[in-house]
């Protein structure tokens, strides 16, 4: 099924998807803040997050593998989409280098979370650096090829904007699932 975008109206609105949102703490107000406006009062979304609903750091352990299936089958295994909130430290912070390596996890039942960088505002992408898993998904490595597996934004001016991104990931999913890059070690701590 595909979904047509132009300047006038959707053909067909995508559905509702259900998505996890993975970001640093040091931009946890604006993270609220971007939930507020796209998923609880303009419902373009369903919302996940760790940390936000739920006690900070809920998966206790230093046991990388064990905090990666506790956060898939506790906060991810009913989304979709996972949207990377992209502000200054970002890329810094081990448990989003996590988060993104269990939203590229393919399981037999379980396809891959597509995937979205939002950039916060004041972020500048000649100034800070993507997630490393993250930017591995934005070009292949070694290809000549330009199509890749995750998609970034700027922070959206509205909802149809954000809506057409989020459909595109979900649709990634299936079409652009031999794109991802997942095969990096996984961060053992926060970067300086």
């Amino acid at each position: 099924m595909s979904y047509q975008f132009g300047l006038g109206s959707l053909l067909r609105t995508p559905p509702k998807r259900r998505c996890f949102i993975s970001y640093h703490h040091a931009d946890e107000q604006a993270v609220r803040n971007f939930i507020q406006v796209f998923s609880v009062a303009g419902e373009i979304f369903s919302h996940r997050a760790l940390g936000l609903e739920m006690e900070p750091d809920i998966v206790n352990s230093h046991d990388t593998d064990y905090v990666m299936r506790r956060i898939r089958e506790r906060y991810m295994a009913d989304t979709s989409v996972t949207i990377v909130m992209l502000g200054q430290s970002t890329w810094k912070r081990r448990y989003v280098d996590w988060e993104i390596a269990a939203s590229l996890r393919n399981a037999p039942n379980a396809p891959a979370n597509g995937l979205l960088g939002v950039h916060l505002p004041g972020f500048s992408r000649d100034l800070h650096q993507y997630p490393s898993r993250f930017d591995a998904n934005l070009t292949p490595l070694g290809s000549a090829q330009v199509d890749c597996y995750a998609r970034w934004i700027d922070y959206p001016a509205n909802d149809f904007v954000l809506t057409e991104a989020i459909e595109a990931a979900f649709q990634r999913r299936r079409t652009h699932a031999h794109w991802i890059a997942n095969s990096a070690p996984r961060f053992a701590y926060n970067r300086q």
